[in-house]
């Protein structure tokens, strides 16, 4: 086996056979093209059918059928030369920045809009897949977010710095040994998401069956279930509990539960901030000291979850926390608020402002329809283990992904060598 040599390069150590070179040169001639400017595409020119006009969204999203505006034949010959061909990249460079297409063949005749530029590379030099894979490693998508020009909207910083962008080169077949291995990769996450977003249908399927009410369920209101039914104020929070909250946990220390730190049966319990358990004693409504359940009432409405753990923690402000008489229904209560109906329920109350906003006194109103203790056990049975599922399959697709990153920086720093 022979032995990489790596030489230090402005990008770091990569092998002696390697090169480094700058996006412009490795685009054709003209192979950098920023959307046009100004009022080239003014609203007034779009047509129900002509010309596609190429967004922002077909890269963020990776598909050609996105977006639903044309221009006329002439308009079109007058903006040729901002025309798409087959495999080009579209990369967004305007608010979500760094985003990448590669256009297939099966490509409808159009341009890009001014949140768009496009990428032409020359083949002799780089293998398009390749390009996408390491146009997506962290590095290179840090520099690019770092060279951005804030404002209410970030744009990408003018193409003279774009262009300077420098990618390791490997020879040409080792880059396709590279981006068949990484293609791999992709390809494995993929079919777990597809597998993912595939059981959550089944399951929202099931749900739609198992908690549609039958005549002899019996309704009742959320709030008479409950013994606490409540949330931070907002005088607890700016006079005891916010001075007091820390970044770094101590043994004396509880986590803080935010909003996306819960949903369905799971919690986070690493969280952003900690409060000392002596404040937190101070407050045993909102202490998460019991099974309870806990509804997003502030931006992420709609969001409810289960905490049911020997370990203490403390709400945050924009969560109600419901602990219940009969803790045994909790589980239902959860399985009716997700479902279609239940989030309807839900949302149905919001009240719109600056950020939505769920009030207590609606939620405690709201009917909850239950079917008889056997029966509820039974469909939480069953929604219980489509979630494990779910969760199964969701902790491979964390690990696919962990997989694919140390790999492709292994690769992309010749590490590995496959050819």
């Amino acid at each position: 086996m022979v032995e990489t040599k790596f030489k230090q390069t402005d990008i770091g150590q990569i092998p002696d056979d390697w090169e480094v070179k700058e996006l412009e040169d490795l685009s054709l001639s003209k192979g950098l093209i920023r959307g046009p400017f100004g009022g080239a595409l003014k609203k007034e020119v779009f047509v129900p059918k002509g010309f596609k006009v190429y967004e922002q969204k077909n890269a963020i999203y990776k598909s050609i059928k996105l977006g639903n505006y044309y221009i006329p034949k002439d308009k079109f010959e007058e903006l040729n030369r901002f025309e798409v061909k087959t495999d080009d990249f579209i990369l967004s460079c305007s608010g979500t920045i760094g985003k990448i297409y590669r256009l297939p063949k099966n490509l409808e005749p159009g341009i890009i809009n001014q949140a768009l530029l496009i990428i032409r590379l020359n083949e002799e030099y780089i293998n398009l897949s390749y390009f996408e894979h390491i146009f997506n490693d962290e590095k290179i998508q840090n520099k690019i977010i770092d060279d951005t020009q804030g404002g209410a909207m970030k744009n990408l910083v003018g193409m003279s710095e774009f262009k300077k962008t420098k990618f390791p080169l490997p020879p040409l077949a080792e880059q396709e040994a590279i981006a068949t291995a990484l293609s791999d990769a992709h390809a494995w996450i993929e079919n777990l998401e597809q597998l993912i977003a595939k059981k959550r249908l089944i399951k929202q399927g099931a749900m739609h069956e198992l908690l549609t009410p039958k005549e002899d369920w019996e309704v009742k209101k959320l709030g008479d279930l409950t013994k606490v039914f409540t949330k931070q104020t907002g005088f607890d929070y700016s006079a005891y509990i916010k001075p007091s909250l820390v970044q770094f946990k101590s043994d004396n220390d509880l986590p803080f539960i935010q909003n996306k730190d819960f949903k369905n049966k799971w919690v986070n319990f690493n969280t952003d901030y900690f409060i000392p358990k002596d404040v937190a004693l101070k407050f045993p409504r909102i202490l998460l000291d019991e099974k309870c359940l806990l509804i997003s009432i502030s931006g992420a409405v709609g969001n409810v979850g289960i905490f049911n753990s020997k370990t203490l923690a403390f709400i945050g402000g924009a969560i109600a926390i419901l602990k219940f008489k009969e803790p045994q229904l909790i589980e239902w209560v959860l399985y009716y608020l997700k479902s279609d109906k239940g989030q309807n329920k839900l949302l149905g109350n919001v009240k719109a402002g600056s950020h939505q906003n769920l009030i207590l006194d609606d939620l405690r109103k709201l009917d909850i329809e239950f079917p008889s203790l056997s029966e509820q056990e039974r469909i939480a049975t069953i929604l219980s283990d489509m979630d494990a599922e779910i969760e199964a399959f969701e902790q491979k697709l964390i690990k696919a992904k962990q997989i694919k990153q140390g790999l492709m920086q292994k690769l992309l720093t010749g590490r590995i060598r496959l050819v």
